[in-house]
Parts: C-alpha cells; sequence; structure tokens
C-alpha cells in the first residue's frame, strides 16, 4: 500500500520512482536559477533581462511541448489476443 504513495503518480507519466525522482530535480535545480535571476534583476533591472521567462519557457518545452512519450511499463495484466 505505501509502495503505491511512491509510485502511482511516476507511473502515470511512464517513469520509475527514480526516473521521476531524477527529473524533478533537474527541474528544481533550473527553477532555483531562475529565482535567482529573478531576484538579481528585481534590484538591478538591467541585469538578467530574459532569464526568468526563458528558463520558464524551457521547463514547459521540457514538462508539455517536448516530452518524451514511453509506452507504460507492462504489469502483466494485459489481455493478449
Amino acid at each position: 500500500m505505501i509502495t503505491k504513495l511512491f509510485t502511482e503518480h511516476p507511473a502515470s507519466v511512464n517513469e520509475t520512482y527514480f526516473e521521476h525522482l531524477c527529473s524533478a530535480m533537474s527541474f528544481t535545480a533550473t527553477m532555483f536559477v531562475a529565482t535567482l535571476a529573478c531576484l538579481v534583476h528585481a534590484f538591478l533591472p538591467f541585469l538578467c533581462v530574459t532569464t526568468g521567462s526563458r528558463k520558464i519557457t524551457e521547463l514547459h518545452d521540457r514538462m508539455v511541448s517536448n516530452r518524451v512519450k514511453h509506452p507504460a511499463p507492462s504489469t502483466g495484466d494485459e489481455v493478449r489476443a
């Protein structure tokens, strides 16, 4: 039962728990860089002018537009013809 809590969502995007962990951590790192750039830009508006919006676009492309769809893992419960 507890295993399902860790695997249900990753499986819904055709990833293992560890694949999802790595992907989420990569997004975290990118968002952290974007956050720092936006913070710098807030105080010094002539710096990092497009960094925040560029990072958001990159994340959107990775998550939505260019997602590589993998076949769902086999559960062994498929009906064979």
